[in-house]
């Protein structure tokens, strides 16, 4: 490591202070940002620890609307009882991510604002069709993700919340890595007022992206047999040492298939 000015935020507002000037960084659960300065990917001048701030934390459900505070736990968002009446899917998808360690640590804040290609969250808040609130503005999910590691957030900008109407119907299957359980390939499928929605994470050259193949088949009908024969492009995805674009291509229907059945049980 490297000398590095730590500050501890006392608010948003403080935060906000604390990033101007330098190149400071927030940290959060620091899943991300501290192996990336250990290998000095990343080297900045000052990190704002915005973790403890408890107006961060916490999972609120007012009818069908919930709200989830940026510094919020993948274990709390795992294990909210409300949360899992609300949107089970999105719960259980939180229990599925790395090990113990990694859910007590990572938020969702932190998740969606380092968007790696292969996590869990951007493919969950896209198929929601989310709205992701900072500091200074809302946007929805639609726009927030750029590209791989890239969002819609501006210099200063910290994301606060998000807020998304729980579906009728969602789910969410991965074809994890064993070694680090990162998604291979990960579908997350929604059916609520404004129709069907699906997302795929893990697989896309550029990142999260929503399918329009599988929104297609299923919107005639959201049923694991609408997808049956479905072809989905290897145009566009991944190729790494953990799979080729082609099977990455046929775990995408796979998954799919799996996610609109678990949806429907």
């Amino acid at each position: 490591m490297y000398s590095v000015n730590y500050h501890r935020a006392a608010s948003v507002a403080d935060a906000a202070k604390l990033l101007k000037g330098g190149d400071a960084k927030l940290l959060s659960g620091g899943m991300t940002l501290i192996p990336a300065m250990k290998t000095r990917l990343a080297s900045p001048s000052d990190l704002v620890d915005v973790s403890r701030l408890k107006e961060l934390q916490g999972v609120k459900v007012s009818g069908k609307t919930v709200t989830i505070g940026a510094a919020t736990t993948h274990y709390d968002v795992s294990t909210d009882e409300k949360l899992k009446k609300a949107c089970p899917a999105l719960a259980h998808m939180a229990s599925l991510i790395g090990d113990p360690a990694v859910r007590y640590k990572g938020t969702i804040g932190g998740s969606i604002a380092n968007n790696d290609p292969a996590a869990d969250y951007p493919a969950a808040l896209l198929a929601l069709g989310a709205t992701i609130v900072t500091n200074k503005r809302e946007i929805v999910a639609d726009k927030f993700f750029k590209g791989l590691f890239e969002t819609a957030l501006k210099e200063g900008e910290i994301i606060t919340a998000i807020t998304f109407i729980a579906p009728a119907k969602a789910a969410y299957q991965k074809f994890r890595n064993p070694a680090s359980r990162y998604a291979i390939v990960g579908v997350f499928v929604t059916k609520g007022k404004d129709g069907v929605r699906a997302a795929v994470t893990g697989a896309g050259d550029d990142g999260v992206f929503r399918s329009k193949e599988i929104e297609a088949a299923l919107a005639k009908k959201f049923d694991a047999s609408s997808l049956d024969g479905l072809k989905v492009s290897a145009d566009g995805l991944m190729s790494d040492i953990h799979a080729s674009a082609e099977y990455r291509a046929n775990l995408i229907a796979v998954m799919a298939r799996r996610a609109v059945a678990a949806a429907n049980a």
